[in-house]
């Protein structure tokens, strides 16, 4: 069992090298980029099932065990991040394939799309299963040194600027992430994740305090939380949308998973309650804030996405059982959700020739299933009763009553209101997308859409695009995964008892890497 691990990062490397050499040869890249993930995807689910049987599995690369080498770990959490983020990468791929062959790769050219996009594969995958601070930042670097690539592509002038402003952020907490890492190891001696849970409690308080907030300062701006979120709504939407899903889908979640990982297993002793907290409040009513003033779908659902972190946050900050299991549901929740979205909005942007809705109408008789595809995810992420977003939020609700404090109570409310508001921001963009006729649209006057505010690339109407089955379809798939989420809540959110339960304990963790305690 412990050979598989080092193949969920392996395997999309490999297959990007040979992707890079044959690149004039797309069929070969699509054959070796589709069953590179599918791989992923059999082994991390032997992986998830494995972990949930027999307990952590850790693998020291090259025989070399913790500290002096490199040291991989895969526990509950590990492995339900791998399966969907591969679930997820998996769908996104089949979309671009089938983008790809309608617009003859314009948009994503096949010859740069699957090398970058293994590659981003494997710094998600490495920095979910890095049992060290620095392997993590290496899977970040190699994501994000991926994702410029992928952000650009095409090269227009409002994928350049995207660009150049996420490449400067990325890069900022880059060097906070490796200067946070410098720091631990010159306090500790270590950058093995296990150890500096041990050897962190021997600190003093306030240095404890100051190497924690350094690292979370990093994570948070990846994370995109509340006041560090303003790069992400001017740079997602402008991506091709098989990009633009990925980004929103997986890449934030990357920061919220470390978040847990310094919050559970490395500054235990810290208490991040009241900071956290007044984060998840503001990341909450700041991002819907943004989100019901935009007449662009794709910066909608990136304030959407922006305000939904802030319910994770708050589950990290309340801590324990419960809400640490309705965390990693919502996790895997907003994933499958915003992945779907996303993608729905791109079918609508060739359907309709823009993703403003003061431009567009008539889309229910045009493309009814894509119509019955953008409203089941709206339904789910505006979190309608019984999908798996009300049963997310419920969760994290019970979890912050049960906790008691007036902080907990006001933030629980700011959920409350963000849901309300995401649920109206969606629900007017079905009554102006796909209610409204297509006769209505010119000459339509409201207040209601002189207040909003359009994309600052917005270039207008253009002409409509041809969508393909296999658009449709791995679209289709997304939104069967988020129904599945609902129709095996208990399965799943049994596991994430389990999980939580065992990331809820930092001795579990460390005993799994030490196992014969430490030398």
């Amino acid at each position: 069992m412990n050979a598989l691990v080092p193949l969920v990062v392996t395997l999309p490397l490999l297959g990007a090298a040979i992707a890079l050499i044959f690149g004039q040869r797309p069929k070969i890249q699509i054959t070796v980029s589709v069953l590179a993930l599918t791989a992923v995807v059999a082994i991390s689910a032997v992986l998830l099932v494995a972990v949930d049987q027999t307990g952590t599995v850790v693998v020291n690369v090259g025989e070399w065990a913790p500290p002096w080498g490199i040291v991989l770990v895969v526990d509950r959490l590990s492995a339900i991040m791998l399966l969907v983020s591969a679930l997820m990468l998996l769908g996104v791929l089949i979309f671009a394939i089938g983008q790809g062959i309608v617009d003859d790769d314009n948009e994503t050219p096949v010859s740069i799309f699957h090398p970058a996009y293994l590659v981003l594969s494997a710094g998600l995958f490495d920095a979910f299963v890095a049992g060290d601070l620095f392997n993590m930042y290496v899977g970040f670097e190699m994501l994000l040194g991926a994702s410029y690539v992928l952000l650009t592509l095409g090269g227009t002038g409002a994928r350049i600027r995207a660009g150049v402003t996420y490449i400067v952020i990325s890069l900022m907490s880059s060097l906070l992430f490796v200067g946070a890492i410098a720091l631990i190891y010159g306090a500790t001696g270590t950058v093995t994740i296990a150890l500096i849970s041990e050897r962190v409690r021997d600190l003093p308080m306030d240095v404890q305090w100051i190497l924690c907030a350094a690292l979370l300062l990093g994570f948070a701006v990846k994370a995109a939380v509340f006041p560090l979120s303003f790069w992400l709504p001017d740079s997602y939407p402008t991506a091709p949308a098989p990009v633009t899903a990925v980004f929103a889908g997986l890449l934030t979640k990357v920061g919220v998973y470390a978040i847990i990982r310094t919050d559970t297993v490395m500054f235990v002793d810290v208490p991040l309650q009241v900071p956290l907290m007044v984060i998840a409040f503001f990341t909450l009513l700041v991002g819907i804030m943004g989100a019901v003033m935009q007449a662009d779908i794709k910066r909608l659902l990136s304030f959407t996405l922006v305000s939904h972190i802030g319910y994770m946050i708050f589950g990290i900050a309340v801590g324990g059982e419960m809400a640490l299991t309705a965390t990693i549901y919502y996790v895997v929740h907003h994933i499958v959700v915003q992945t779907t979205l996303f993608l729905s909005t791109g079918l609508i942007e060739r359907v309709g020739g823009t993703t403003s809705i003061s431009r567009l109408g008539g889309l229910l008789k045009a493309a009814p299933f894509v119509a019955v595809l953008f409203f089941l995810g709206a339904l789910n992420l505006g979190g309608i009763p019984p999908f798996s977003g009300f049963l997310g939020k419920v969760g994290l609700f019970q979890a912050g009553v049960e906790n008691g404090t007036v902080l907990s109570y006001i933030v629980i409310a700011a959920g409350a209101a963000t849901s309300l508001l995401t649920l109206y921001a969606l629900a007017r963009v079905w009554n102006m997308a796909f209610w409204r006729t297509r006769g209505e649209v010119d000459g339509y006057s409201s207040p209601l859409l002189e207040s909003l505010a359009e994309s600052p690339e917005d270039s207008g109407t253009v002409a409509t695009k041809q969508t393909s089955k296999m658009m449709v379809g791995a679209t289709a798939g997304m939104v069967g995964l988020t129904l599945l989420l609902t129709i095996f809540a208990g399965p799943i959110f049994a596991y994430a008892q389990r999980a939580a339960i065992t990331i809820g304990d930092v001795s579990n963790y460390v005993n799994a890497v030490f196992p014969g305690g430490f030398q």
